[in-house]
């Protein structure tokens, strides 16, 4: 695969060496010149996905807005299409507009390449969206794999054919050494090999099978054992192989290879979608037939088997199965009877872990816990789409080992989605995804109306995110259902959290005093409850809404509020606290401390996904720079704001009304300054910072371009609140300067492979989308 360092983009680092196809290859290349949509179609297995990733890693070069890569596998609802291809491209789902309509503005005006990944079972959802996104963006083109044509007009379709023999043995040869070093395709076994190949019709998922099990069998064995499983499934004739029948044996014999014990956890980790941790599966699967303790072991027989991939390098690995594999495990789940348990200990898990990492919010943890709930963003959306469960375990389920209780969590069903909803409350909030965890919560609220503790909270949670996006009546409805309930139900936490709401939604509506007394009721409940997290949460909150009214208090307020904060290593809150202390700053006259407190602002978000947020930030940061008198600056920074707030959806600066009026003047003064063609241009060029971490990367670093950044110099050391480990932060510096994977592997005697499994740990956790972005972001540390 191509090198795509530097490039904007989301396609992963493949686990092996590509093998064959050149003419393919290239032709896929001319048909995306010719064409705006190429789909590859074949059989399941056939290396569809493998080949419309090389092309895109070959093609990174003629793409200035990037190459992505959406993998449509683990979705299970149509609805969801959109959101997820909105996560891949990393345009932020947080306002009220539809995503499709956030897509279209967010590629509009981008040369991109988008690969659409596994689209057979959402064709109907896909074949709309991708009509939609061509006719808006001229400079788009899509890739996608599919086992059936999307219909959509000038559509070009390329059949993915079986590979042929020299490149099927080649294939063989490979990965048999991979698992067997020294293996050889030689004059000894040469016809037995390309007889095993042709018997697997050249299908690269069936070779590549077929290759594990030459670690400690014969070509000659391998052949034996497949006939006997063609004769099988092919009904008595020997020619009439279709390519998935021929697939499914070569599975269905992998599945016989593997023991009762590997079937099993085989079967239950098709639960999962996308990618999986050891912990999650040992909390989901061991249960009757498999012990806690051997989960590890059988995890490493899949891994060793190539049924499980595990990346290299990982400090927390993370597991996937291939597609297909996932799917024949689905089936052999739902033959035992497991598969509504093993979905509802699915839920039930997330649920847990939802809740431990809500109650861990207040603390140092926040982004590590957005970074954690990222990568289980498609498990997650996975436990909220679970509906009819059972209440223990299936009828003939494996009974041997020992036994397991099988209660599931003790809300019911509907309940459990509620809960988790509004568990997730900071994942949608602070994560990226608002517009998502509304549509989430308004579903699961709407599916059970139950008068429920979980059902109360999860109220208090939909009239955030709906104050976020600044839709008032709708959060005051959710308040005063949440109200009434908490009050029917003993809920004095519930009851003192809607208190704190109804003064952000007074604040927004302008009615200071009402917030004020609101917000100094919700600070008085929390205390006497003895609820810290609320309590020092809402004092931030009051610390907010007393500098924004010009109250005695405000500052000593807000130093209280701070010192809490900090002390619980806080950062979230505080974040937006000390944004309105340096609107304070700027409005009293003090420029220093006003850019001071602001840039502190946007660099405590580093490696949240806050969006609403960082514009709110950034537009400020516009206005101290346009009274200092760079306004060149100052009209990129309000080019950056509307950006992020238009992939929001949101067309205000702000909830307070005084700052539309703000945001006026700094446009009048910065357009006077530059002339209406150079503000244009100075606009336009912040317009192309991408994403809230590009727009804090440039706020952080005014004399670096985003565009050149990673041929700067690192600074010595990051700062305290890096949530990158040592060995990130040395890796980090090494980008900052330039150096590829290679030339970093050989600096600090790793594989280049474990260097990229590193750099895309360092994505992750910051928030990024390239290494530019991390230079960046390193040279402003």
């Amino acid at each position: 695969m191509a090198d795509t360092t530097g490039f904007p983009g989301s396609l992963p680092t493949p686990f092996t060496s590509f093998v064959g196809r050149r003419m393919e290859v290239a032709e896929v290349r001319r048909l995306l010149g010719a064409s705006r949509l190429v789909t590859l179609t074949g059989a399941g297995g056939v290396g569809k996905t493998r080949l419309a990733l090389e092309v895109a890693a070959g093609s990174a070069r003629a793409f200035s807005g990037g190459v992505w890569l959406v993998d449509l596998a683990p979705v299970r609802e149509s609805s969801a299409v959109p959101g997820v291809v909105a996560d891949a491209l990393g345009v932020a789902d947080m306002g009220t507009r539809p995503v499709a309509e956030l897509l279209a503005a967010h590629l509009s005006e981008r040369r991109a390449l988008v690969v659409l990944d596994n689209c057979e079972h959402l064709v109907d959802e896909c074949a709309p969206l991708v009509q939609q996104l061509l006719f808006v963006a001229p400079e788009l083109r899509i890739l996608a794999t599919s086992r059936e044509t999307l219909c959509v007009t000038g559509e070009h379709v390329l059949a993915v054919a079986p590979l042929p023999q020299a490149d099927a043995a080649e294939l063989l040869r490979q990965r048999t050494a991979a698992v067997r070093p020294g293996f050889e395709v030689a004059e000894a076994n040469q016809a037995v090999a390309a007889r095993l190949c042709a018997d697997l019709d050249g299908l690269p998922l069936a070779i590549e099978l077929a290759a594990t099990r030459l670690r400690s069998l014969t070509v000659e064995q391998v052949v034996q054992r497949l006939e006997d499983r063609f004769a099988l499934l092919s009904a008595g004739s020997r020619t009439a192989r279709p390519h998935q029948q021929t697939l499914r044996a070569a599975i269905d014999w992998s599945w016989e290879l593997c023991s009762p014990q590997e079937q099993l956890l085989w079967s239950r980790l098709s639960v999962f979608a996308g990618s999986f941790t050891l912990d999650a599966a040992e909390g989901i699967c061991c249960a009757e037939g498999i012990a806690a303790a051997e989960v590890v072991d059988l995890l490493d027989r899949l891994v060793a088997q190539s049924l499980v991939e595990q990346p290299e390098g990982e400090e927390t690995p993370r597991y996937r199965m291939l597609e297909t594999l996932r799917q024949y495990g689905q089936e052999q789940l739902a033959a035992s009877g497991e598969e509504q348990w093993m979905r509802r200990r699915h839920r039930d898990f997330f649920l847990a872990m939802a809740e431990r990492l809500y109650q861990d919010w207040f603390g140092p943890r926040q982004a590590l816990i957005l970074t954690r709930l990222r990568a289980e963003h498609a498990n997650l959306l996975a436990a909220l789409a679970y509906r009819d469960g059972i209440a223990g375990a299936p009828t003939g389920a494996a009974t041997s080992g020992p036994a397991q209780a099988h209660p599931c969590a003790a809300a019911p069903c509907g309940d459990g989605q509620v809960a988790l909803a509004g568990a997730l409350i900071y994942h949608w909030a602070a994560g990226g995804y608002l517009g998502e965890g509304r549509r989430q919560l308004e579903r699961a609220l709407a599916a059970a109306p139950e008068p429920t503790p979980a059902r109360a909270r999860a109220l208090v949670a939909a009239a955030h995110l709906a104050q976020t996006q600044y839709d008032l009546a709708a959060a005051g409805r959710w308040l005063d259902e949440a109200d009434d309930l908490a009050e029917r139900l003993g809920e004095p936490v519930v009851r003192a959290h809607v208190r704190g709401h109804r003064g952000v939604s007074a604040l927004y509506a302008g009615r200071l005093d009402d917030a004020l007394s609101h917000v100094e009721q919700a600070v008085d409940a929390h205390t006497a409850l003895g609820d810290r997290f609320g309590e020092v949460a809402w004092r931030c909150a009051l610390a907010l809404v007393q500098v924004l009214g010009g109250h005695p208090q405000a500052l000593e307020t807000a130093a209280e509020a701070l010192a809490d904060a900090e002390a619980h290593g806080e950062r979230w809150a505080r974040a937006h606290l000390l944004m309105v202390l340096g609107r304070r700053a700027w409005a009293l006259g003090d420029q220093d401390e006003a850019k001071a407190l602001t840039i502190s602002s946007l660099e405590l978000l580093q490696g949240f996904s806050d969006t609403v947020g960082v514009a709110k930030m950034v537009e400020q940061l516009a206005w101290i720079t346009a009274s200092a008198g760079d306004h060149p600056r100052a009209a990129r920074l309000l080019g950056a704001a509307r950006s992020l707030r238009e992939a929001a959806g949101i067309t205000v600066a702000s909830g307070d009304p005084r700052d539309e009026d703000y945001h006026a003047r700094c446009e009048a003064e910065a357009s006077q300054a530059l002339g209406r063609a150079e503000y244009d241009k100075a606009l336009a060029d912040g317009a192309a910072i991408d994403g809230p971490a590009q727009a804090i990367a440039y706020a952080l670093a005014p004399a670096t371009a985003i565009a050149t950044a990673a041929g700067t110099e690192p600074a010595a050391t990051p700062a305290a609140t890096s949530p990158l480990t040592g060995r990130e932060e040395q890796i980090a510096a090494l980008v900052a300067q330039g150096m590829t994977s290679r030339k970093i592997a050989a600096e600090l005697v790793l594989s280049p492979r474990t260097v990229d499994n590193h750099v895309n740990r360092i994505l992750t956790k910051l928030g990024f989308s390239s290494r530019a972005q991390i230079a960046a972001w390193w040279t402003a540390q």
